[in-house]
């Protein structure tokens, strides 16, 4: 890749994120999805049929991402830029499933980076509620657009362009050394492993919080995981079953409700 490709690309993993410049409707919901952020990368990278095949693959992929209760398991505009353009410079001389597949492992590659910036860019953005506390206590409301988009979109063009940058960068110098191996040190894999798996398990933490309403929930949670882990049902089964076990419980509630309303 040439440097304004690399460039280009990165600013749009900025462009497509949530709460970018453009706006969520321009951003996250257009040029965040799979199948746009591969046309642009096919623009940017001169192989626009290449890359709308592998846009097609990863949109079907990715079409139920969703980040229920705040939990994030990939960053879907990292994954898609990252993923097409790594496919596009690894997958020359390959048949079109070998380029998908390329597509897929680099995806996860930048879905993982993204997930880690999300994060950082989280916690980059907390002081800024206190300056806004601040301006709006001393009644400066004029200064408000400070924290709320100066700071704020420096943060997120931050957290995306430059490690998009260091990412894409990286691809086009193993690529030159013909060295696929060479792109992520062993070290680097091992840290986002780990801190992949911490980030699922806050993910996993900040759901249960949310669901669990009332302590008779974990009970309910408990029995699922068990039918789940220890008799081997799928996760279809065991949502079947409690579908007839809801169904059952409300026509058993119901049935009582109604005879105590004849003996009053």
């Amino acid at each position: 890749m040439q440097i304004y490709q690399i460039v280009l690309i990165a600013l749009f993993v900025y462009l497509g994120s949530i709460g970018s410049i453009v706006g969520n409707t321009i951003g996250w919901y257009t040029l965040g999805r799979p199948l746009v952020a591969a046309f642009v990368v096919g623009l940017i990278m001169g192989d626009f049929q290449t890359a709308v095949m592998i846009g097609i693959a990863l949109q079907i992929m990715y079409m139920g991402n969703v980040t229920p209760g705040g939990a994030v398991a990939w960053d879907l505009s990292y994954a898609t830029y990252i993923g097409t353009a790594g496919a596009l410079v690894f997958g020359r001389g390959l048949d079109t499933a070998q380029v998908i597949g390329l597509a897929v492992v680099f995806a996860g590659i930048g879905g993982l980076v993204g997930q880690i910036m999300w994060n950082i860019s989280y916690a980059l953005n907390l002081p800024l509620n206190r300056i806004a506390q601040k301006y709006a206590e001393a009644g400066e409301t004029k200064k408000m657009f400070i924290p709320n988009l100066v700071l704020g979109q420096l943060i997120g063009f931050a957290c995306r362009f430059i490690p998009a940058v260091i990412v894409l960068t990286s691809m086009t110098a193993a690529s030159a050394q013909g060295d696929f191996a060479s792109l992520i040190p062993g070290w680097v894999t091992t840290a986002l492993g780990v801190f992949g798996g911490m980030m699922a398990s806050l993910g996993m933490g900040i759901i249960i919080s949310f669901l669990f309403k009332k302590k008779y929930h974990i009970v309910i949670f408990l029995a699922g995981f068990i039918l789940v882990t220890y008799f081997n049902l799928s996760t279809m089964a065991v949502a079947v079953l409690a579908i007839i076990i809801a169904i059952l419980y409300y026509v058993s509630i119901t049935s009582l409700e109604a005879k105590r309303g004849e003996m009053q």
